[in-house]
């Protein structure tokens, strides 16, 4: 991949959106590694919470390829890559340049600093797209320029950095909220299962990492949904009903989910509880959490059928990205002010 195709902070931009959604409460973060022809070597992503960070993940792959020797990728803990690289790298970075999306972190926390293990493999170069507004991890440019590396900062890519990074920014304020649903090619979003296999995975790690689910009440009578995440053996995590109606068939599946709370309630007051809540649901609630929404996630499926469509709204989406999931396409929106 040459710098002729994509840019490297592109790439990693787009590498880190692909497990936006799953980081919690950790920011979704990408990385590459350029070497000095220009080349991208390798791309590293945050991919979960206590585990390695992108810049991690890009710097282990990239010295897989770079010495032909994939011992290092036997490797999972966070700590024991970093141990291998710095006892190991024979300075082949030295002339390599990182682009990642956002400042690499200065503190040891579940992982040791990424800035400090740049700093230990030598390498002259880094540009990062955002600074780290979390004050306990943020001095790592400070880290890079104090043992002489070049830092700049991609003014370029400050609105794709801001789009990633935004999650991150608004649960240290407030609750960060995600409305997600899937469609056909005609807009309708009745008649079962809709989306493909990969989506459904997607949205299941989404849960894994959700502290609440909001549904509507028609949608839990007519849909009869588990709401868990067993297709990534996730952890469960409590559901709000928002219904006047107080009655429901107690044997509808999320019901009968262990360790979990389940709340009927006519307000969306609830919702302040929690840090990162999950939105699933159609046109009517669609409408009720307009003013409460940060982002929207969409599977646009391959398909056509059903009869309910979302024809109450014309509001405009800004598009942050985009990208295949499976056989369908995903995207991440706001709406526009």
């Amino acid at each position: 991949m040459l710098l002729n195709g994509p840019s490297p902070m592109q790439v990693a931009i787009d590498s880190a959106w692909e497990f936006q959604g799953l980081t919690f409460p950790n920011p979704a973060v990408g990385c590459t590694v350029v070497d000095a022809s220009g080349k991208i070597v390798s791309v590293g992503v945050h991919e979960k919470a206590g585990e390695p960070h992108a810049e991690v993940h890009a710097l282990q792959m990239a010295f897989s390829i770079m010495k032909d020797d994939s011992t290092v990728l036997a490797l999972s803990n966070s700590s024991a890559i970093h141990d291998f690289l710095t006892e190991n790298h024979d300075n082949i970075f030295t002339d390599c340049t990182l682009y990642v999306t956002l400042e690499p972190c200065s503190h040891h926390g579940k992982t040791p600093s990424c800035a400090l293990l740049i700093k230990e493999l030598g390498i002259k170069k880094v540009v990062v797209a955002h600074q780290d507004p979390n004050a306990e991890a943020a001095g790592g440019i400070e880290i890079l320029k104090s043992s002489g590396c070049e830092v700049t900062i991609a003014d370029e890519c400050t609105q794709r950095a801001n789009d990633l990074l935004k999650p991150f920014t608004t649960w240290q304020q407030k609750p960060y909220v995600t409305f997600k649903w899937a469609q056909r090619l005609d807009g309708t979003i009745d008649g079962g299962t809709i989306s493909c296999h990969t989506s459904r995975v997607h949205v299941h790690a989404m849960r894994d990492v959700s502290d609440l689910i909001v549904i509507g009440g028609e949608t839990v009578r007519e849909d009869r949904p588990t709401l868990d995440a067993r297709l990534v053996d996730g952890k469960v995590c409590d559901v709000l009903i928002y219904s006047r109606q107080k009655e429901f068939d107690k044997s509808i599946p999320l019901f009968s989910v262990e360790g979990r709370n389940v709340y009927i309630e006519s307000s969306l007051d609830r919702i302040q509880d929690y840090k990162n809540i999950l939105i699933e649901g159609g046109p009517a609630m669609f409408e009720a959490t307009k003013n409460i929404t940060d982002s929207y996630l969409c599977f646009v499926v391959p398909k056509s059928g059903g009869t309910i469509r979302f024809t109450n709204t014309k509001d405009d989406f800004r598009i942050l990205h985009s990208q295949t999931s499976g056989s369908d396409l995903m995207m991440w929106m706001e709406l526009k002010k």
